[in-house]
Formats: C-alpha cells, structure tokens, sequence
C-alpha cells in the first residue's frame, strides 16, 4: 500500500522498524536497552540489552523468529511487523498514527460497526486519517 503522507517513514530495515517503534511507543523518552529488556522479560518472553542495543546500531539484520517475537511482546504490537517483507507494516504504522492523532486531541472519538476481533484494518485507518487531514486543509474542526 502505498502512502505519500510525510507521516509514513521508510520501514524496510530492522533497525528502521525498531528505532520507528522505539519513538512512538516511548515518545520523549530515552528507553535503554535494559529498560526494554526487562519490558520483554515482564511480557514473557527474553531479549538481551545487548542484542537490542546491537538491533538499533544495526548490528543484527536477520534475528531469529524468538526474537522478532520479544520485539513485538516488548512494543505490544504484531512480530510480523519486524520480518523483512512484512505485510503488517502498513496495519502497525496506520494504528500508531491514529493513535498519535487521539492523543492530541485531533481524533476525540470513533465509532466501530460490525468489527471482527482484529479491529480497524489499515486501510479503515487510513480512511479515518486521510478525512482528519482534508478537515484540517480545510480549516474546520474534526
């Protein structure tokens, strides 16, 4: 899916996905390697502080399943989103955008009808942002 809003960032790499996930699960904030380590480790699962600081210094490209595993318990989102080719990227990158928007007060609330168990789909998500945004070049309230 492609998406020419400057809000969505090149997320090929493991170390763009991580860095991505890092500013927005933690926004403002300068989480260490141990500090996630022990988010991961309290999720259930097990990611050294090394291996993560070396994920971010792009050290490790192809880790192993476990480990996209604990990167997906650590950031609460789907592991897939770490595997190279991912198909969930899209789906991860619209939930926090909209989840940015909610928080400043851009989106005060949404209404779901017949939603299965997986929620909003990326392309719903989109929609909802993409009628945000013409609100907002328009110059009327959300």
């Amino acid at each position: 899916m492609e998406d020419d809003t400057p809000d969505t960032p090149e997320l090929t790499t493991l170390q763009q996905k991580v860095a991505y996930m890092v500013e927005k699960t933690f926004p403002g904030e300068n989480v260490s390697g141990r500090a996630f380590s022990d988010l991961v480790k309290e999720r259930g699962g097990h990611l050294s502080h090394s291996y993560f600081s070396n994920i971010l210094a792009g050290k490790v490209t192809h880790p192993s399943e476990d480990i996209l595993k604990a990167l997906g318990l650590g950031f609460g989102v789907d592991w897939r989103f770490f595997k190279e080719e991912s198909e969930v990227v899209d789906d991860v990158v619209a939930g926090l955008q909209f989840l940015a928007k909610r928080r400043t007060g851009e989106i005060s609330g949404i209404a779901g009808r017949g939603l299965d168990d997986d929620g909003l789909s990326a392309e719903l998500l989109q929609f909802a942002l993409s009628l945000l945004e013409e609100k907002k070049d328009s110059g009327t309230e959300a």
